[in-house]
């Protein structure tokens, strides 16, 4: 079932709305925080998951009555990618295209020096014998 759990102070409300098992205590375990509600704002704020709401509505959960008319008041709302888009697109253009001094073809054709160095070799010295003799065995 998707329902509110009550959180908050006392005459303060605020709530989750939850995922959770029909027969659990109001605020007991619930399986997932699907969104909020708060009414002591000016106008209630509501903050909801749409996508996960769905999931579970796939799945078989039911909405609490109150759920029911928080979900129709605040339906999905469609996000157009265009208008966000083209303002930011000439923004970051604009200032890279002023950078751009040389051709690419200038910059490709440009030689290219390669320094080849000789490997280095290293002198390993062997350890020094130790002055501890060795245990004889009888």
């Amino acid at each position: 079932m998707i329902r509110l759990a009550r959180f908050g102070a006392r005459k303060q409300p605020f709530y989750r709305i939850v995922v959770i098992e029909k027969d659990r205590a109001r605020n007991g375990r619930s399986i997932e925080v699907v969104g909020t509600y708060n009414p002591r704002t000016n106008p209630a704020t509501v903050d909801l998951k749409h996508e996960r709401i769905a999931y579970w509505r796939s799945k078989g959960a039911q909405f609490s009555p109150t759920v029911e008319k928080l979900v129709k008041k605040n339906p999905v709302q469609a996000v157009t990618a265009e208008p966000v888009l083209a303002p930011v697109a000439a923004k970051i253009e604009a200032p890279v295209a002023a950078k751009v001094e040389a051709p690419v073809e200038a910059v490709i054709e440009a030689p290219v020096e390669v320094v080849i160095v000789p490997p280095v070799e290293v002198a390993v010295e062997a350890p020094a014998e130790s002055s501890v003799a060795a245990p004889v065995e009888a």
